[in-house]
């Protein structure tokens, strides 16, 4: 795989996303939603860049509440199959957790399903802890739905 760069991706660099591994992203990018991403100044996107091609990426919110300090939701990481194993998802979330600490934030939290052993095990390695079991719901907000 050889040597990678890790990069925070801020409202001009959409242009970054232009030569993209399959299977970093669940799907084909959408133009609109890659820039209101970009644009967010509280979402954050990282990837690991070999030369210019992205083979990994990693997403998360800082969520503020009036009552309580910020804190980082992990929302996403993704690695193409043949960049998988070589530290490309751990220096992604090195970088989004010290992007968080400088922002204030006091924690970071993400959830992952239940029979993901390789990602349960992943995110024990650097330093997560299963808190509880909760219970996911979800809303279909689509017209047709």
């Amino acid at each position: 795989m050889g040597d990678f760069e890790v990069r925070l991706l801020g409202p001009d660099d959409a242009h970054v996303l232009d030569d993209l591994d399959p299977g970093v992203f669940d799907g084909p990018l959408r133009p609109d939603s890659t820039a209101a991403a970009l644009a967010n100044p509280e979402h954050l996107l990282a990837v690991a860049l070999v030369g210019s091609r992205v083979v990994a990426m990693a997403s998360a919110v800082v969520i503020t509440e009036p009552d309580k300090r910020p804190v980082l939701y992990v929302d996403e990481v993704g690695t193409a199959e043949p960049a998988r194993r070589r530290g490309l998802a751990t220096a992604l979330m090195a970088a989004l957790l010290e992007e968080a600490r400088r922002r204030g934030c006091t924690g970071a939290w993400l959830m992952t399903e239940d029979d993901n052993a390789t990602a349960r095990a992943f995110y024990r390695a650097i330093g997560g802890t299963e808190a509880q079991r909760p219970v996911y719901i979800t809303f279909d907000l689509s017209a047709d739905g």
